[in-house]
């Protein structure tokens, strides 16, 4: 049959429930068709043929899709998803026989049909064959946020849609990566979807919304919503982007010690992205802020590299006034890096910071990264050590580096050379020669994950020192390390898991 004698699909979007919410074009798709489809639950009315309702006529077809099953509980054969695919299998075969009857069909969809709208389903089985026009409708989340009063999202915050029928874990990543957020259907998933939302750290500003639009509408905190809610609710996670607190009460400071990974944003976590959008201010070296996009209503505190005991103060007492703080690291800050010098300032601070949330955010550490682009020297045990001698003496590094000699642990030396300092790493190798092989294998991992990056695979006797400076990473391998291309064309270093007995 061609497409001029056959009727013309109308996926309609309704709206999240109040009628004086349907647009203009999907009131006159409604009342023009000769057939109107609707979505039906068994033994209970239609939620979208309700809110249609005024825009239906007489002499109209009416067909009522009834759902099989709502909840995933069937004895279909196929599961749920089996029942499901033979239920729109059906309900396209329905409706393809009254567009071959040249009949136009208009198929209500609350919310918008494209998303998560069961139109779509219908959509991909019939939109091929027949005239096809989507009509846009306003989303329940659109309706949330206005009866919630609340704005979702601002300037250059990224809002994200989850489904609550994600893990708990994923959907906490989830919360964590965005500025704002919006988790659809709840019903049975609410307890995982609030979990979520406070691991998320988020807790404080979801907000429940039920019915929205219509006038069994209700909102509130989210912490407020205990038992069962229905599935025609929703969660808002609006963001936290210069918003102020919301009893009047003096806010209590926070400080996130943010690790960075070794560079680029594809190496800073979740985590870490939640913690850098929400915070007020943002403090640390200046070349590892550089690393962070500017965002409105944030400030920015940059400083040398040699002042981590005073970036820490002041970052603490930022966070003493009330702010939400975030001190920058590179890699993971818990590793030679700027955790252990807010620890410190906070100990030394006593009363004055006692009040104070200081959290420690991990992030990806050079010596993984540096690893990962060979294979995997660090399999077996392994030590990091700081060649630096700023904070600590040289003979202790001396005793640290013969001690992992003697025991035979693979080695990531951090800090192995400065323009100021040349000569310990030269020591540091004569020092390990005493205890390995010349041919022990040797990383020299320089800038990872940036676009001055270089790796290279060389032996303890061969390593060129004068080569080698501060934004490189060592790692030398024990006596089981072993090098190989593995047909790959370019060397794989690792360390077996089993050592010899």
């Amino acid at each position: 049959m061609s497409a001029a004698s056959t009727g013309r699909l109308f996926g309609v979007g309704i709206g999240p429930g109040d009628p004086e919410l349907m647009t203009l074009k999907a009131r006159r798709a409604i009342e023009r068709a000769h057939v109107v489809a609707y979505p039906a639950a068994r033994h209970r009315s239609s939620v979208a043929r309700r809110i249609a309702a005024s825009c239906l006529r007489p002499e109209q077809i009416e067909v009522a899709l009834t759902f099989p099953v709502t909840t995933g509980e069937t004895d279909h054969p196929g599961g749920y998803e089996g029942a499901l695919r033979d239920f729109y299998d059906a309900s396209a075969a329905e409706l393809a026989s009254h567009l071959d009857a040249g009949r136009d069909v208009a198929v209500l969809c609350a919310g918008d049909p494209f998303f998560y709208g069961s139109y779509m389903y219908l959509h991909e089985r019939l939109a091929s064959r027949y005239p096809t026009e989507v009509v846009p409708g306003v989303t329940a989340f659109s309706a949330a946020a206005a009866a919630a009063g609340r704005p979702l999202a601002k300037r250059d915050d990224v809002l994200t849609v989850l489904p609550g029928t994600l893990p708990p874990d994923a959907l906490a990543a989830g919360l964590r990566a965005s500025d704002a957020a919006v988790v659809m259907k709840l019903g049975r998933t609410f307890v995982n979807v609030r979990e979520a939302v406070e691991r998320a750290g988020a807790g404080e500003r979801g907000i429940y919304v039920e019915r929205a639009s219509t006038p069994e509408q209700r909102t509130a905190p989210l912490r407020e919503i205990e038992g069962e809610v229905p599935y025609m609710s929703l969660v808002l996670v609006p963001t936290a982007n210069g918003s102020a607190p919301s009893d009047g009460r003096p806010r209590r400071g926070a400080v996130a010690v943010v690790g960075l990974g070794p560079a680029g944003p594809e190496w800073i976590t979740p985590e870490a992205r939640a913690e850098l959008a929400e915070a007020e201010h943002l403090v640390g070296y200046g070349a590892y802020l550089a690393r962070v996009p500017a965002r409105s209503g944030q400030e920015r505190h940059p400083s040398d590299n040699r002042v981590e005991a005073e970036r820490a103060r002041h970052a603490l007492e930022l966070a003493a006034g009330g702010a939400r703080v975030a001190v920058v690291s590179s890699g993971d800050p818990g590793i030679f890096a700027m955790a252990t010098a807010v620890l410190e300032q906070l100990e030394e601070g006593g009363a004055e910071f006692a009040d104070l949330d200081v959290r420690v955010v991990p992030g990806l550490s050079a010596m993984q990264a540096a690893a990962a682009r060979v294979g995997a020297p660090l399999g077996h045990d392994f030590c990091a050590i700081s060649l630096s001698d700023q904070l600590k003496s040289w003979e202790v590094v001396e005793r640290r580096l013969e001690a992992a000699g003697a025991a035979d642990l693979v080695l990531a030396l951090y800090n192995p050379a400065s323009h100021t300092r040349r000569e310990q790493l030269e020591r540091a190798r004569t020092l390990l020669l005493a205890h390995r092989a010349p041919d022990t294998p040797v990383v020299v991992a320089r800038a990872v994950g940036s676009a001055e990056e270089s790796i290279a695979v060389t032996t303890l006797a061969a390593l060129e020192v004068d080569r080698v400076d501060m934004r490189t990473l060592l790692i030398v391998g024990s006596s089981t390390t072993r090098v190989t291309d593995a047909g790959s064309g370019h060397p794989r270093v690792y360390t077996p898991r089993r050592y010899p007995a």
